[in-house]
């Protein structure tokens, strides 16, 4: 039951849970391992939820971490008052999150972070990137292929296509051969992303430059764009593969850090050395919290190159929290640790 009074609900989907429903759905524990590790930031906010409920309570608030599979009858008996409701993982697809700002809506209970809409659309890259497209941004066009077939056959590129999972992650490419000069490469490696995930692959042209995260907390009410920490990100490789995402999140993070193995990657404002980019990219942000609906907190991704050209990756709802580069705006925007940061802007809603 929620508590008396003002409370902060937290809605999160763990690690576990979905590992135990992959499984029982057939997923080898290998797969189930892989994917439900997208969920880490669950598992690594979990030791900070006694500091985000001292955090809450010193600004009056009352704080509850909710498993999303308790979720329904929590928020069914929720005050619409009294009550704010944060989703820190989404899902349409492998993780359900996205069911938690529906059901927060459908009891009429405000919430932190965009609509339930974008919390789906977000989820399918080849759909959201469509959007985006007409939205006017700089969003690279895309194919896509299902299990060795093209269902859209990706635009031809002089320097070679880069191949992801629709809906599993976002601009990571699983393995190191994901960037490819040949589109027959394409579709066997959508017959492997089938075969390992069920999923299709997004087929994009390849887009150089320094990869770029884009973190956004809306702490008080009124901030705009000014508040973007924009950022380049800076692993020594020039994509993400699913084994560098295992090596910084979640249990394996935790391994990694008590064997002495964990590496940040380097963070450097855009700003600094390309004011330009900068500019472009608090634009693009403007318009996608215009003309999507983006607000509160979220992340984006993009790829600058050296000449300043920006392309738009991809946006999230939910972004990583916890993780390095999140704390590090959070330290450096707004003063704060992470509990006291989402404390903040918790209170800011709720008695703003």
């Amino acid at each position: 039951m929620p508590l008396d009074g003002p409370t902060l609900i937290l809605v999160h989907e763990p690690e576990k849970a979905c590992f135990d429903r992959l499984v029982a759905d057939g997923y080898p524990a290998e797969r189930a391992t892989e994917i439900s590790s997208y969920l880490a930031q669950s598992t690594d906010l979990a030791p900070e939820f006694g500091l985000l409920a001292t955090a809450c309570e010193e600004r009056g608030l009352a704080f509850m971490a909710v498993e999303l599979d308790d979720a329904a009858p929590v928020l069914a008996k929720a005050d619409p008052a009294s009550t704010l409701v944060w989703t820190l993982t989404d899902g349409i697809t492998y993780f359900r999150g996205g069911a938690a700002p529906a059901l927060a809506r459908l009891h009429g209970l405000r919430t932190v972070g965009a609509d339930d809409s974008l919390f789906a659309l977000c989820q399918d890259k080849f759909r959201s990137g469509a959007v985006l497209g007409a939205l006017g941004l700089p969003a690279p066009a895309a194919g896509m292929a299902r299990n060795g077939e093209w269902l859209v056959e990706p635009p031809p590129s002089a320097d070679g296509w880069f191949v992801k999972p629709n809906r599993l992650g976002a601009k990571i490419g699983i393995w190191p051969d994901s960037r490819i000069s040949d589109l027959g490469h394409a579709l066997e490696l959508s017959r492997r992303v089938f075969s390992h995930y069920r999923d299709d692959v997004v087929v994009q042209p390849y887009v150089a430059g320094r990869n770029v995260r884009a973190s956004f907390l809306g702490l008080k009410q009124q901030t705009g764009v000014e508040a973007l920490g924009v950022v380049f990100v800076d692993s020594g490789g020039d994509f993400q593969t699913m084994a560098d995402s295992m090596a910084l999140y979640g249990d394996t993070g935790h391994a990694a850090r008590a064997a002495g193995t964990y590496v940040e990657p380097e963070l450097e404002p855009v700003g600094s050395s390309q004011p330009a980019a900068d500019r472009k990219i608090r634009a693009i942000a403007q318009k996608l919290i215009r003309g999507l609906g983006l607000k509160d907190v979220f992340s984006i991704d993009f790829r600058v190159e050296a000449d300043d050209t920006v392309h738009l990756i991809e946006f999230e709802v939910c972004p990583g929290l916890p993780c390095f580069d999140f704390r590090d705006y959070c330290r450096k925007q707004w003063g704060m640790g992470l509990a006291d940061a989402m404390a903040e802007t918790a209170a800011n809603r709720v008695f703003g």
